[in-house]
């Protein structure tokens, strides 16, 4: 029998139960919950060489991680085994078992499921969802799809809802977020924009660049985008005062980070359970089939739906009147 796995996961403070309903991952895994010791591993039947890690947990959170097996089994035609895993697991015990079931390709959700993946025989391919970050040196020969969504999508959606915004400003530590600034200068160039990005170590060179920001930006074309980044990001005493000068002057800011949108900023978009299932699938089935797949590295979130804040749209002189098209609107109706 396979022992189980520790479980600590980092998630904001969205209510949970809403947020599986809309199907978002992000309340899950992004505010500080630790899970107690739970039950040894769980393993479905074995049919197909693709197994899922995820975490033994009780509901509400179980239902997010359903979700996305859902989608994985749907994709896969069900031919998935699923390994629920708790605390402590023997990883040679974790090894033999995935072998003795003829497993070539792991699902990895989670931080903890990555981790526990990444103790796995180099002749098993990986495959993980669902984590904020991940340093090189853990990332290895895996592809790791990071919660953060494609800066091109949030951009596309900036220029629905505002299409004269021709600069956005961003604060980013490069130790977090230098790959993803370089998707977004692309992006920003392929939707007409310009990127104008700010370095920033510690909060008080992150405070300073955003002085420069507020006393240079135009209301009337520029834009503040904040990444998910914990130091030019912080939520206690950054985030506020952003958002407060943000609105005393009418820019907008949008955010990869969904809980924002409910403290006042313009829209985020935040994942599709169901889909990003569906996208992890694809990836382990290319591996699976040639023992390739998707290039090994950070890839961002692309199976996304909207939240937008409509008191913000309304007082930034957007028309949100159509709140039909988006997934989730705050204040709460």
């Amino acid at each position: 029998m396979i022992k189980g796995i520790s479980i600590t996961f980092f998630c904001f403070a969205l209510p949970v139960r809403r947020f599986v309903r809309t199907g978002g991952l992000s309340a899950l895994l992004m505010c500080a919950a630790t899970v107690w010791a739970l039950p040894s591993a769980a393993v479905s039947n074995p049919v197909s060489g693709i197994a899922v890690i995820y975490p033994d947990v009780v509901e509400p959170y179980r239902s997010v991680f359903v979700q996305i097996i859902s989608g994985i089994e749907e994709k896969a035609r069900g031919r998935v085994v699923t390994v629920a895993v708790g605390a402590e697991a023997n990883a040679a015990e974790l090894n033999d078992s995935l072998h003795r079931q003829g497993i070539k390709v792991v699902i990895a959700l989670g931080r903890q499921g990555m981790k526990a993946a990444s103790l796995l025989d180099r002749n098993i391919g990986v495959v993980v969802g669902g984590v904020l970050a991940a340093p090189n040196n853990e990332v290895r020969n895996m592809q790791v799809n990071i919660l953060s969504p494609d800066p091109a999508l949030l951009f596309s959606r900036l220029k629905g809802m505002m299409p004269k915004v021709r600069r956005v400003f961003v604060v980013y530590d490069p130790r977090q977020n230098e790959w993803m600034i370089r998707l977004a200068k692309n992006a920003a160039r392929t939707h007409g924009m310009e990127l104008e990005a700010y370095e920033a170590q510690d909060l008080r060179s992150a405070m300073h660049a955003y002085q420069d920001i507020f006393a240079t930006a135009d209301r009337r074309q520029d834009a503040l985008w904040l990444p998910q980044d914990s130091t030019t990001v912080e939520e206690s005493t950054v985030l506020p005062l952003v958002l407060q000068e943000s609105w005393a002057r009418n820019l907008a800011v949008f955010s990869s980070n969904s809980m924002h949108v409910r403290r006042g900023a313009l829209f985020s978009l935040y994942p599709d359970n169901v889909e990003l299932g569906r996208r992890l699938t694809v990836s382990a089935l290319a591996l699976l089939a040639s023992g390739a797949g998707d290039a090994a590295g950070m890839a961002p979130l692309r199976e996304v739906l909207i939240a937008v804040n409509l008191r913000t749209a309304k007082h930034l002189g957007i028309d949100a009147g159509h709140a039909q098209g988006f997934d989730m609107t705050f204040p709460e109706r």
